[in-house]
């Protein structure tokens, strides 16, 4: 399943330089609106766990910093590598799979507002890809945090 991912991955292009400058730009206030936006979420605690306000936050802020790191020097290992680390660890931490989709969708109605449209147009392909792939995610680190007795048999989330 790994395989699947990181072959889709690599027919991702590297944005363009004046794409990568405006997201790099503006990635910081992209961050805090879109903490701004899942915070009013009726949903947050079931989304999150309990507690995992500061996690949500941290995850928001880094999640458009990798972003613009990968666009610099786009490496499709590191990219699945690193989102398949994020699920481990924030299901670990009593994180429900549909965050990933409920913020995913945040972010690209989000940056489809703020950005220009030739950059949400380069840019986007990593948002969708990532979106797609939630299963994917989901099923391997399924099987990751089943052995670390993270997930029941049943596979509900402790």
């Amino acid at each position: 399943m790994k395989e699947v991912l990181l072959r889709t991955a690599r027919t991702l292009k590297q944005p363009g330089d004046a794409s990568i400058k405006e997201f790099g730009a503006q990635w910081e206030t992209l961050a805090a609106r879109g903490t701004q936006i899942f915070r009013m979420r009726p949903d947050v605690d079931r989304l999150i766990g309990r507690g995992n306000e500061p996690m949500a936050e941290d995850n928001n802020r880094n999640f458009p910093r990798f972003m613009a790191s990968l666009f610099l020097a786009y490496q499709p290992e590191v990219f699945v590598d690193t989102v398949l680390w994020v699920f481990r660890t924030y299901r670990a931490h009593g994180f429900h799979t549909d965050f990933w989709t409920v913020n995913l969708n945040l972010w690209v109605d989000l940056l489809k507002k703020e950005l220009s449209p030739e950059t949400f147009i380069d840019i986007q392909p990593f948002y969708n890809w990532l979106m797609v792939n939630v299963p994917l995610f989901v099923t391997l680190t399924d099987l990751d945090l089943s052995d670390q007795g993270h997930i029941s048999a049943l596979g509900s989330e402790t």
